[in-house]
């Protein structure tokens, strides 16, 4: 039989994990598998964590659980429950029950035709125009750039094999960008479409900024092509000088007509203010990356846990 763990990250999910733990156990008890439920608590500032010790109290078998020493993000959350999950395929989902429960079913029917990587894609319909519009276009715009396939709607819930589970945990690296890590290790992968729901309860932890940094990490985890643009950029910068350089000298030549110089001097400081601020700050976030990696800190630390060894590093 097989053995399926479900791993949950969780942060400030008080007023909906007793919820999502009934309906998750609804839908494994009805499936023909050994399973355990993997929460990871990742730091969380309410009742999260008396919550999960009330539910491996009660199931004690089936539920597993760590607990951070602080919030060190939803990324540190996946790769603690990965490391804590022991199932022949392991699906990651949200607590809040925006990932519906019974799609396991259907995703454990594609597992055992032989997919690696089994995808639930959401559709946008419910989400704000707006929103929906930025993802869209930065789908569109990052794919240009990375050198692994994001696609829009694809985030963490999927279910994985044991051998793409053990792809992902031999990746080592601090700064960790999961959507780029799943398409990066490749094995065999299906994709299905799921009706977008709504938060049981609680409210969203990704605001704008959270949004627009992780958007960052994606754009800057897998190439290092604004690197080279700014080679470029440089290059042609340094030819339109010169070329206008040139012309000014012609035309005092030619028709004894000078350009006023403060003018094209401030012109020129200021746009090469502006592009060197820019790639110095693009260097210095490649830089810092490099700089955490050398550090090799541990990914999270662990503060209490229940029916799991977790190593941290």
């Amino acid at each position: 039989m097989t053995k399926l763990s479900v791993v949950v990250p969780c942060y400030n999910e008080e007023a909906v994990i007793d919820s999502f733990d009934l309906e998750i156990r609804k839908v494994l008890d009805s499936l023909p598998v050994e399973y355990e439920v993997c929460y990871v608590d990742d730091g969380s500032r309410d009742g999260t964590l008396s919550k999960l010790r009330k539910l491996a109290e009660v199931n004690p078998e089936q539920t597993r659980y760590v607990s951070f020493s602080r919030n060190f993000g939803k990324e540190a959350g996946m790769l603690a429950g990965l490391r804590e999950a022991t199932g022949d395929a392991v699906v990651i989902m949200d607590a809040d029950l925006q990932h519906p429960p019974e799609l396991i079913g259907k995703m454990l029917d594609l597992y055992g035709l032989g997919h690696d990587q089994i995808i639930a894609r959401r559709n946008r319909e419910g989400d704000k125009k707006v929103r929906s519009a930025l993802s869209s276009l930065y789908y569109r715009a990052v794919n240009r750039w990375v050198d692994v396939e994001l696609t829009d709607g694809v985030g963490d819930f999927r279910m994985l094999s044991r051998p793409a589970v053990d792809a992902l945990l031999s990746l080592q690296e601090y700064n960790r960008f999961s959507k780029g890590l799943f398409s990066w290790i490749g094995f065999d992968t299906i994709t299905f479409d799921y009706q977008n729901a709504q938060r049981e309860a609680g409210e969203t932890k990704w605001k704008f900024g959270s949004l627009l940094n992780y958007a960052m990490d994606g754009l800057i985890s897998f190439n290092n092509r604004p690197l080279r643009l700014a080679i470029w950029m440089g290059a042609a910068l340094t030819a339109v000088g010169a070329l206008y350089t040139l012309w000014i000298i012609i035309q005092a030549l030619t028709t004894g007509v000078t350009t006023p110089g403060y003018v094209t001097l401030v012109a020129i400081i200021v746009g090469l203010g502006g592009v060197q601020m820019s790639m110095l700050g693009l260097i210095g976030e490649y830089i810092g990356r490099i700089y955490y990696e050398t550090k090799r800190r541990p990914h999270f630390l662990v503060k209490e846990s229940h029916g799991v060894d977790v190593d941290a590093k």
